[in-house]
């Protein structure tokens, strides 16, 4: 018997369907120490993972110009909802090739209705 058979995985309504390229908010709960509140982190999503329990995704984001990235469970109770901004033209699922880049180099062609700029 396998531990995903024995768990049952609830998945999180508030969570919209997106890919890599996307332009997210993610609001995430925050403890600090007795007081819990929520904080945002708008990004682009740089990788999925998708694998039962461990499906994640990772979101990046430049402030005051350092590149922060960061990973989240799809599965976490800790996630409380995901909002696409903006959806972005990629080919691959894997956009590890942003960190490289700046400024407009860095930027992401915009999805439109018809499914092309």
């Amino acid at each position: 018997m396998e531990a995903r058979e024995t768990v049952a995985l609830e998945t999180n309504d508030k969570i919209a369907e997106f890919q890599s390229g996307d332009t997210v908010k993610v609001n995430v709960w925050i403890v600090e120490g007795e007081r819990r509140r929520q904080q945002s982190f708008q990004g682009v999503v740089m990788r999925t993972r998708k694998g039962g329990a461990s499906s994640s995704f990772t979101v990046r984001r430049v402030a005051s110009g350092v590149g922060v990235e960061r990973s989240f469970f799809y599965h976490s109770p800790n996630v409380d909802s995901v909002e696409v901004i903006r959806h972005g033209i990629v080919r691959r699922n894997n956009l590890t090739y942003l960190r490289g880049l700046s400024g407009k180099n860095a930027r992401i062609k915009e999805r439109t209705q018809s499914g092309k700029r």
